[in-house]
């Protein structure tokens, strides 16, 4: 449980643009114990996933991807499938990378703050369908959608940079790697 909440304070931390995140998940010794455990956090992702997944299955989110209106076992199991391979295809390929940029050594403490802001993104997307589940103009949702993603992406782009000390458009690749692992993934799955 320490390492959860270790995680958690340094991914809030992360989230209000406290370059103190490192320190909250303890000392560089147990990187590699703590990347392990942070895989955890997929887990907790899970209750956001349905969520996200009844919203757009119901066709209800303005500013979210279009899908057909679907509710069958078929489509979720799909889906989940597809948040799993997402999810492991970007930490190997982000293992591979650093090392190719000379930054193994820091790929532990790096995956367990990805893993762990991945959480918080997943809460700021699940807020931003509120407006849209309220009944509220579609300009609102559309907006909550917009700066919830943006802040989303800032958060890994913000998280990259600090965990890996590498230049800010290095770390904007990284961002759009995973957002291309994450697209090309639903291509395959919706």
């Amino acid at each position: 449980m320490r390492a959860v909440a270790a995680g958690l304070q340094a991914a809030l931390l992360l989230a209000r643009g406290r370059t103190d995140a490192l320190d909250a998940l303890g000392p560089a010794t147990d990187a590699i114990a703590s990347a392990k455990r942070s895989f955890w956090a997929m887990a907790f992702c899970l209750p956001a996933f349905v969520c996200l997944h009844l919203v757009a299955a119901l066709g209800t989110t303005a500013g979210a991807p279009a899908t057909s209106p679907t509710l069958s076992a078929h489509s979720f199991a799909v889906d989940l499938l597809g948040f799993v391979i997402g999810w492991m295809v970007f930490a190997l390929a982000s293992y591979r990378i650093t090392a190719m940029l000379g930054r193994a050594a820091m790929w532990p403490r790096f995956i367990t703050l990805w893993n762990w802001c991945n959480l918080i993104q997943y809460v700021m997307l699940v807020v931003a369908t509120l407006p849209d589940l309220l009944g509220l103009p579609e300009i609102v949702g559309q907006t909550a959608w917009l700066v919830a993603f943006g802040w989303a992406m800032w958060l890994e782009w913000f998280m990259t940079r600090l965990a890996l000390v590498i230049p800010a458009p290095l770390a904007a690749a990284l961002v759009l790697l995973d957002v291309a692992v994450g697209l090309i993934v639903a291509g395959f799955t919706g």
